[in-house]
């Protein structure tokens, strides 16, 4: 197979909504935008909203998200906790942490049941700088 375009779409209740959270909160822009669906963009991404109740959704695929989790690099994730936690309000459900396998990190949950994770890469331990390639 010979990929052109790989990215996420979000399945969720309400596309407006969930869409400014990730042009406001995240600095995406739009690409195309209609009551179903909004393309977004950013430089070195892209994402996609949809209306999870809409006709090209095959039946019995159409629950709300649900288990996902999105990773969001950042150069410093102390500062973004302060913004997004602190500042905006976001609902946390992981607190600010240092991990041995490489991370500064904390998650949040945006709009729709979607968890970000905000992460800032830091060097991993020496347990496990070994696993990566």
């Amino acid at each position: 197979m010979r990929i052109a375009s790989f990215y996420p779409v979000l399945m969720v209740e309400d596309v407006a909504a969930s869409a400014d959270f990730y042009r406001d909160v995240l600095g995406f822009e739009t690409t195309f935008e209609a009551d179903w669906y909004v393309s977004l963009r950013f430089e070195g991404g892209e994402l996609a909203i949809l209306d999870r109740t809409h006709e090209t959704i095959p039946q019995g695929f159409r629950e709300p998200v649900r288990g996902l989790l999105l990773n969001v690099e950042v150069p410093d994730a102390a500062a973004e906790h302060r913004r997004l936690v602190a500042e905006r309000g976001l609902p946390e459900r992981l607190t600010l942490r240092v991990e041995d396998f490489g991370q500064r990190h904390f998650i949040v949950e945006a709009p729709g049941g979607v968890l970000l994770d905000v992460i800032e890469p830091i060097e991993p331990s020496a347990e496990f700088a070994a696993a990566y390639a």
